[in-house]
């Protein structure tokens, strides 16, 4: 059970990818709006990692979801965005890191 005493099925319990990277849109979206405290700064650093493992439930409780199945396939899109965002983001660290080690290597060696 939750605070709402509504309860939450294990199946829907998990971390949500859609929730972590788009949270204050997938919260907008999800009729639950604890994601909006990502506006805070400093304090999103904390909070995009719980709204990624609390999401689900969040989501669930808000919702007016007929079954599991329903709520997994409206959550699965959300799933997909988010971990292609995710992964996008890291490989444009990982690019940005290369070019400006390029960029200091270049320099070093020029002197």
């Amino acid at each position: 059970m939750d605070e709402n005493g509504t309860q939450v099925p294990n199946e829907v319990k998990g971390w949500n990818w859609g929730a972590f990277m788009y949270n204050i849109f997938w919260g907008i979206g999800n009729k639950t709006y604890l994601p909006l405290l990502c506006l805070i700064p400093l304090f999103n650093i904390v909070w995009i990692f719980v709204v990624g493992f609390k999401g689900n439930s969040w989501a669930w409780q808000k919702g007016n979801y007929k079954d599991v199945e329903t709520f997994k396939a409206v959550q699965a899109t959300w799933n997909r965005a988010g971990l292609v965002q995710f992964i996008i983001s890291i490989a444009g660290v990982i690019l940005y890191v290369l070019f400006f080690a390029s960029i200091i290597s270049a320099l070093v060696s020029n002197y």
